[in-house]
């Protein structure tokens, strides 16, 4: 969708980001905490380099016990280092979460605990595939498995306080992000 795009606007605009993608890769690099509790769930899944993804994803996806596993593992680390994160940023008036997941675990209709605005970085189907795809390992059969996990895009669309449209030119979409930093900052003096 470009979230780490909009998260490198955000802080490059000096706002604190905190990225749950990056924690899970730290927590599942060389030497990651969870390599242990992650190999011995699934065995054969680390090496010295960390998580093997293609390995440990042909092992989860498309299995829902296996991702549930999975996440019993990770979730509970990432959301104490998000935890020790916020409260190193309490004096900030504005710290921006990045949580892919952030909608497909929340329940529809309340709020999300902790979160005081959600922000939805989007862009149309066929651009978050052409994205996707040039990544390394992913094919469109893993791609389709992926999003037949996730909430459809209108739905997060629906639950977002503002939707950040990443289909522009890049500078369209710093201008969104620009403005609404400046709400947000207004809101907060309020």
């Amino acid at each position: 969708m470009g979230k780490s795009a909009v998260a490198a606007m955000f802080a490059s605009a000096g706002i604190p980001v905190f990225c749950a993608d990056a924690e899970v890769h730290r927590l599942q690099g060389p030497g990651g905490a969870l390599l242990p509790a992650i190999e011995a769930r699934f065995p054969g899944s680390t090496g010295p380099a960390g998580v093997n993804r293609q390995q440990l994803g042909a092992m989860v996806l498309g299995k829902p016990a296996e991702i549930r596993a999975l996440e019993a593992i990770i979730h509970p680390a990432v959301h104490i280092a998000r935890h020790r994160w916020l409260k190193a940023c309490r004096s900030r008036p504005i710290a921006v979460l990045d949580i892919p997941l952030l909608l497909e675990k929340a329940k529809p209709g309340r709020p999300i605990k902790g979160i005081d605005v959600v922000v939805v970085v989007s862009a149309p189907g066929w651009i978050q595939a052409r994205r996707v795809l040039r990544r390394p390992g992913m094919t469109r059969p893993r791609l389709a498995q992926i999003r037949r996990l996730q909430r459809p895009d209108r739905e997060k669309r629906a639950r977002a306080d503002h939707v950040i449209e990443t289909a522009r030119p890049m500078v369209e979409t710093r201008a969104q992000v620009m403005a609404l930093i400046a709400c947000l900052r207004g809101a907060k003096r309020r």
